[in-house]
């Protein structure tokens, strides 16, 4: 399966000289007059900046340094070294072309406008079309120029006028509105007719896993998963029903409906699929798990796939793993400063065990990722056993799980106790075997942390004590177990102030919330889709096992009776840290009912 890479911009710097004293190699593009321009300066975008006093004299030398090496846009340099935003930087712009700044997250994009111009030529100049006035198209572009106008006037055929916005946000607006399922109705006409001529020639039923590459079901199946990748989603959920196959996204935590197609292409859909990522397609009763390695708008993308047969026929579900996305620092999850630097201390232990504990979809991965990152050094050995290796670190030793070789997690753990370890980290402890081997390991002097399934911080403890681990060893192993959920936040673009609900407001008040005049939530716009809401933000509750705990454990304690010694003794629960998310309008009640009401 091969995608289109994306195309380089057109444009990329090549001239260099010396201009006051320092090396300025300025961007061609931005150089030149854009046709009707007033803008006070016109000219070069590094002086501007220095004329105005955004940035220094070195600064622009640095960033102009780089460009040599790089070829990108000195604008584009100067955001990414943190000297200027893009805010700024459009604004920037703006005041040197004299071209107005168009909000692209609340302006509409026109669909008939989308038709003038392709999606290649959208990416390779960062700009989309806003709307189509008469015989004028409006135009956004994160880097105008005259040329870009004249070649935009060419290709439409309409007279261009151009306004301004952020790369990001053009960026943006290209993946929300070229919309790579929207061939989709052609791909299942030309399939259905494909296949009722199979059927009237032939009284054989050819199995449907048989087809080219540019066969209908191969074309869905890319379109799926570029979309799926530009809407940001986690999961793809393909499930069939008696009259059609519902294909789902899970973006931000909360599933979408996307597509509904034939029901008569469920089979060939999960076959293509179990193709791609090297699964039996023959097996049809059996759950099976299986991954692959895809190339979207030039980024490598690792998707884990899952099938399992439902009375329906197969359904599967796609994990979607982004190469490129940057691990986060311990520092980044979002835990407040006094969790976050408890948390700290305890991960610098020589041994014990320290466990994630959440649901799935609830960042644990992320924690413990962040985790290693943060006390991996060359002095130590960490090693890892993971299904599957999510993030490649280059100073630490990873495990990949294979069940068909005979390694699984209690194996690998075995072996990995025989490579003298400092820090181990297990993927998940989900059998008595596997935990069983890792509470040995934190006893036996080396510091593992690991993630778990379970509601709380609290459950998780009991979860081990019911897995047939004795009280005494859970209790002389585990230094503390950190519970989390991830919320979504309130859309920044579309946040508005809005009366909750009586129910919001009862659970609010009777939750312990902080008094509160004004509630704010995402009214829904173009840059969240109309959801409200936009990315995550992880809550966290750190159960630390002091000896009082410790006695309680032994003793067999409820749930219910830890819970209440650990709030005593300081830790805050997920619903008191989601409903101070709440009283700093960060999200909302809702979202808090939706994913922490029983906590």
């Amino acid at each position: 399966m091969a995608f289109k890479k994306k195309d380089k911009r057109d444009g990329h710097d090549k001239g260099a000289k010396l201009h006051h004293g320092s090396l300025a190699v300025m961007d061609d593009d931005v150089a030149r007059e854009v046709d009707g321009d007033t803008g006070p300066r016109k000219g070069r975008l590094g002086d501007f900046l220095v004329s105005s006093g955004q940035i220094s004299v070195a600064q622009l030398d640095e960033a102009l340094r780089a460009q040599q090496k790089s070829g990108e846009k000195v604008g584009q340099i100067l955001v990414g070294q943190g000297i200027i935003d893009e805010q700024a930087l459009t604004q920037a712009l703006s005041s040197m072309h004299g071209l107005p700044v168009v909000n692209l997250h609340r302006e509409d994009v026109e669909v008939d406008s989308l038709v003038l111009i392709d999606e290649a030529f959208a990416r390779a100049n960062v700009v989309v079309p806003v709307k189509l006035v008469g015989d004028e198209l409006l135009v956004a572009a994160a880097e105008p120029s005259a040329t870009l106008r004249q070649r935009l006037a060419e290709l439409t055929g309409r007279k261009i006028t151009m306004q301004i916005a952020s790369l990001t946000d053009v960026r943006w607006a290209i993946d929300s509105n070229y919309r790579a399922i929207t061939g989709v109705d052609e791909l299942v006409e030309v399939f259905k007719v494909v296949d009722a001529a199979r059927r009237r020639t032939s009284d054989v039923v050819v199995a449907p896993e048989v087809v080219a590459d540019d066969a209908p079901i191969v074309q869905v199946v890319d379109r799926i998963l570029t979309q799926a990748m530009r809407d940001r989603a986690s999961d793809v959920h393909i499930e069939p029903s008696d009259q059609v196959v519902r294909v789902r996204f899970r973006i931000d935590g909360a599933l979408n409906q996307i597509l509904e197609l034939p029901a008569s292409m469920g089979a060939g859909l999960i076959s293509r699929i179990k193709i791609m990522a090297d699964m039996n397609i023959v097996e049809r009763r059996r759950p099976q798990d299986g991954q692959l390695t895809v190339t979207i708008d030039g980024k490598e993308v690792d998707v884990r796939v899952s099938t399992v047969a439902t009375i329906m026929g197969e359904k599967c579900v796609l994990r979607i793993l982004d190469k490129t996305r940057s691990v986060l620092r311990l520092a980044d999850l979002g835990m407040p400063e006094d969790t976050h630097i408890a948390y700290a201390k305890l991960v610098r232990a020589p041994f014990g065990m320290v466990l994630c504990a959440g649901p799935t979809g609830s960042g644990k991965t992320t924690t413990l990722y962040a985790t290693v990152s943060e006390i991996g050094n060359a002095a130590m050995n960490v090693m890892t056993i993971e299904d599957p290796v999510e993030y490649v670190f280059p100073m630490i030793n990873q495990i990949q799980t294979n069940e068909t070789a005979g390694l699984t997690f209690a194996t690998g753990l075995k072996s990995i106790l025989r490579q003298d370890p400092d820090v181990i980290l297990v993927g998940e402890v989900r059998d008595v075997e596997t935990t069983r081997v890792a509470v040995q390991s934190a006893l036996t002097g080396h510091f593992v942390i690991s993630s778990m399934h379970a509601t709380d911080s609290v459950s998780a403890l009991h979860r081990l004590l019911d897995m047939g681990i004795e009280s005494f060893l859970v209790a002389s192993s585990v230094l503390a177990v950190v519970g989390q959920r991830l919320l979504r936040r309130i859309c920044t673009s579309c946040k508005t102030t809005y009366e909750p609900t009586d129910e919001e407001l009862i659970f609010y008040e009777q939750s312990g919330g902080e008094p509160k005049e004004t509630y704010y939530h995402g009214a829904g716009c173009n840059f969240c889709s109309h959801t409200g809401y936009q990315d995550r933000i992880g809550i966290y509750e750190l159960l630390i096992m002091t000896p009082e705990i410790r006695r309680l454990v032994v003793g067999w304690a409820t749930q219910e009776e830890l819970r209440a010694l650990a709030v005593k003794q300081g830790m805050r629960t997920l619903r008191h840290e989601a409903l101070n998310l709440v009283a700093q309008d960060i999200t909302t009640i809702a979202e808090v009912i939706r994913s922490v009401y029983t906590l």
